[in-house]
C-alpha cells in the first residue's frame, strides 16, 4: 500500500468515524420526538422519508445520520 492509499484510508475512517447511522421503527410519534430531540441537540445530520412498515403493522421506519462527537 502506498502512503497516498495510507493517507485515503486513513481519511476515510476518520470520516465514517463522525457519524453513527441507524434505522428506526416505531409509531410515527415516537419517530417524531427522536427526530425532535436530534435535532434539538445539534447531532441531526440528516432524516430520511418515512416509510411504513406495511401489511396491519402501524408502524413507519426512518434512516437518520446522526454525529457522534
Amino acid at each position: 500500500m502506498t502512503t497516498r492509499e495510507r493517507a485515503y484510508a486513513r481519511a476515510n475512517q476518520q470520516r465514517a468515524a463522525q457519524y453513527a447511522e441507524i434505522w428506526i421503527v416505531a409509531q410515527p410519534a415516537e419517530i417524531a420526538a427522536m427526530v425532535q430531540v436530534a435535532s434539538t441537540s445539534g447531532r441531526l445530520v440528516y432524516v430520511g422519508p418515512p416509510q411504513p412498515m406495511g401489511g396491519d403493522d402501524t408502524r413507519h421506519r426512518r434512516y437518520l445520520r446522526l454525529r457522534t462527537t
